[in-house]
Order: structure tokens, then C-alpha cells, then sequence
């Protein structure tokens, strides 16, 4: 005698094939003091990663503060991170920029590498190709401030590693949606 197989339960659904997505959100919010404290308790209470966060007052008059977080989840975990954020009695608005089509991120990073002879002279071509800027230079190290995607920044660090990569510092993502309208 063969058993049927007993229908899955919505319960039991495994989650595992669900794929992690990784979005730029930006939350606008009251510029008042614990602000960006409820915001981060919020990711770290229900153990969401943050994995870049950006703050700054877009809105003097409004006291209007911009919060840029990039975040990785799946679909349904960035859902809810969206919805409980909007909970938030100082947040006015989320803004997934990753969904927009319209959606421009940026990110600025320093970069310190030091050298001389050949590896000096490769580190300078490659800002170059890159259109980094020298903004400051001694007789052993370049620093390059270097503007653009996440990935952009990533590559040329990459490639001056082996030319004698000493430092970075980044400031995360900034983003804002192309047109004529705020957000």
C-alpha cells in the first residue's frame, strides 16, 4: 500500500532557494537626536546587516535628515524592513532606490598607496584609466579620491593592492533618483 505525499503547508515551505537581493534605501527622516539610533536598533534588534549607512541633513527648514542605508536580504526580508522602518513615528518616507529605474548611487573613497619606481608609475596609469584624482603626493606615497559605483571602487583597490595599497577610507553609498522630483 502506497501513501499519498501530504500537501506541503504554507508553514513548511523551505526558504532556502530564496535568493538575497542586496538594495539602497533611503529613509527620510526628523533630524532629532536618537533618530538614527532607533533606526540602526531596528536592523540590529531583528538581525539585519547593514552594510553601508550614510547621514546627513537634506532639509534645514524642515529639519530633514537623509539616511542611506545598503542592505542584503531576500525579497521578504527587505519587505519587512521597509514596512517596520515606516513605522517609525520620525521617519516620513523609504525610498527604494535600487527598484527605480531612475535611481543613481554613488560612493567617494580615499585611497593611500605608496611606492616607488615601476609600482609608482603603474599606480598613477591605473587612476587614471579610472579617473581618479591625485589629491596628495610625497616622494613615497599618492593619494587618490576616486568617485562612482560600489564595484568601481572595489576594482580599483584591487588593483592597488600589489602597487602597495596602505589604507582606505570610504564614505558609503549616496544615491538619488534622476528627474525633477524629490526623493
Amino acid at each position: 500500500m502506497t501513501r499519498e505525499p501530504i500537501p506541503a503547508s504554507a508553514y513548511d515551505m523551505d526558504h532556502a532557494e530564496e535568493v538575497e537581493e542586496r538594495r539602497t534605501l533611503a529613509v527620510l527622516v526628523d533630524n532629532e537626536p536618537g533618530v538614527l539610533g532607533r533606526v540602526v536598533g531596528l536592523f540590529s534588534a531583528r538581525g539585519y546587516n547593514i552594510e553601508s549607512l550614510t547621514v546627513a541633513e537634506v532639509d534645514r527648514g524642515k529639519h530633514r535628515s537623509r539616511i542611506t542605508i545598503v542592505t542584503t536580504g531576500t525579497a521578504h526580508m527587505l519587505e519587512q524592513i521597509e514596512a517596520q522602518l515606516l513605522r517609525l513615528v520620525p521617519v516620513a518616507a523609504v525610498i527604494d532606490i535600487t527598484k527605480s529605474k531612475r535611481g543613481i548611487e554613488r560612493e567617494l573613497a580615499l585611497v593611500k598607496v605608496a611606492g616607488e619606481g615601476d609600482p609608482r608609475v603603474e599606480a598613477l596609469r591605473i587612476a587614471e584609466i579610472f579617473r581618479a584624482r591625485v589629491i596628495d603626493t610625497t616622494n613615497e606615497s599618492f593619494i587618490f579620491e576616486i568617485t562612482g559605483a560600489s564595484e568601481k571602487i572595489d576594482q580599483f583597490c584591487e588593483l592597488m593592492e600589489p602597487l602597495g595599497l596602505v589604507e582606505v577610507s570610504r564614505t558609503g553609498v549616496l544615491s538619488i533618483r534622476r528627474g525633477k522630483d524629490a526623493g
